[in-house]
Formats: C-alpha cells, sequence, structure tokens
C-alpha cells in the first residue's frame, strides 16, 4: 500500500466511525485483525469482535469529527497521526484528543493490526479540569446550605 492508499484507509476509518455502518467499519480489518486503543490494553481480536466493539461505543452523531495523514512509512508498518474532535452543541470543540496510529496491513489493505496512541490536548485537559473543579464546589456549597 502506497501513502495515497494509506490516506484512503484513514479517510474511510473516519467514515467508518461516523457512520457505524457494520460493513464500513468490517471492510477495515482483516478476519485475524488485533485492534487496541491503548498499547497496554489486551487486543480486540478479529473483525467480528472489532465491529461490536464499535457498535457498543458509539459517540452522538454530528458531536466529534477526526483528520488522520499519514506520517511514515516503513516495511508494513504504517504511522499516521491526527487529531478527534469532540464537538459542543454549536459545533464548536469541546474537547480534543491527538493521536498516533500503528498500523500493519495485509495485502488486501486490510488492517491486521492496529494500535493507537493519544494524548488530551493540553487546553481540552485544563478546560475539564476547571468544570470538574467548579462543579465539585458547586456540589459542596449545596451540601454546605442543606
Amino acid at each position: 500500500m502506497d501513502r495515497n492508499g494509506f490516506q484512503d484507509w484513514l479517510d474511510r476509518y473516519v467514515e467508518a466511525w461516523k457512520t457505524y455502518d457494520p460493513q464500513q467499519i468490517g471492510d477495515l480489518f482483516s478476519e485475524d485483525a488485533e485492534y487496541r486503543y491503548h498499547p497496554q490494553d489486551e487486543p480486540l481480536k478479529g473483525r467480528a469482535a472489532i465491529v461490536e466493539n464499535w457498535l457498543d461505543e458509539q459517540d452522538d452523531p454530528g458531536t466529534y469529527d477526526a483528520k488522520y495523514e499519514p506520517a511514515a512509512i516503513d516495511g508494513d508498518t504504517y504511522v499516521a497521526t491526527g487529531h478527534s474532535d469532540y464537538l459542543d452543541e454549536q459545533g464548536n470543540v469541546r474537547d480534543q484528543y491527538l493521536n498516533v496510529y500503528f498500523i500493519k496491513f495485509n495485502d488486501a489493505g486490510e488492517a491486521t493490526e492496529f494500535i493507537e496512541y493519544w494524548i488530551q490536548n493540553r487546553d481540552a485537559r485544563k478546560r475539564a479540569l476547571e468544570e470538574i473543579k467548579q462543579k465539585a464546589l458547586e456540589e459542596a456549597g449545596a451540601a454546605t446550605a442543606a
């Protein structure tokens, strides 16, 4: 698979996430693929398990978007970088995760191994922590008043 083919796979990955169409999800992965959301996780094993997991863990429609691009290809290892954005009701980015994917493919262009590394955007993390802190203070104030 060349760089253009890899970009096509990444674009189909985003589209499968947005639609949660079982066929589109399954078409990305080999029958015996291993998928890890985090490097230390035990992998989901097999196309059926990956599709089932995606369908069980859906984000609400219209609340996310993503863009990933090829960063490197070294032998049978393909590396992509990008970001996953989570949107508020007005369509503004409320949270963002920066991603690195390590993927291996078979000759049919199906992923056989997928490992995701991610980190939350620093500013988004600060906002999330401030919201948690504010909520805790409000709850403590309400408990004290009661």
